[in-house]
């Protein structure tokens, strides 16, 4: 794959496995706790793609898509996004790309799945 993707997730076992899953795919994977830590890492280096879990203590993805997308396109505002959620419908599809996400992937993740999101967000770009 040979992109940088930056992982948000507040459940540490989450992060690890997308961490994994992600690193055997060929990517570097940068990996926060919270959509705050996210946005520093991006104030210092541009993604090339974003996995983000949805349903966050504080802020949440939404929050953070929000923020991202206010960002000019050179300072990560235009970076590929893939919303994460073990909810139903109340964090669909719909409500995900609607909010700016570019993909939406439901938990748990099937591995090549999710590394085929990526590389395909990635192409398009």
């Amino acid at each position: 794959m040979g992109v940088h993707v930056l992982v948000v997730d507040d459940d540490a076992d989450a992060r690890q496995l997308l961490r994994t899953v992600l690193q055997y795919c060929g990517a570097l994977v940068t990996v926060t706790a919270s959509a705050r830590e996210a946005m520093s890492v991006v104030a210092r280096v541009t993604p090339d793609a974003l996995v983000s879990d949805i349903a966050m203590p504080e802020e949440d993805g939404y929050w953070l898509i929000r923020e991202l997308r206010a960002l000019p396109a050179t300072r990560g505002g235009a970076i590929p996004a893939i919303a994460l959620t073990a909810h139903g419908a109340a964090h669909g599809p719909d409500r995900t790309l609607g909010a700016g996400f570019q993909a939406h992937l439901r938990k748990p993740i099937d591995p090549w799945e999710l590394c085929r999101a990526v590389a395909g967000l990635v192409r398009r770009a």
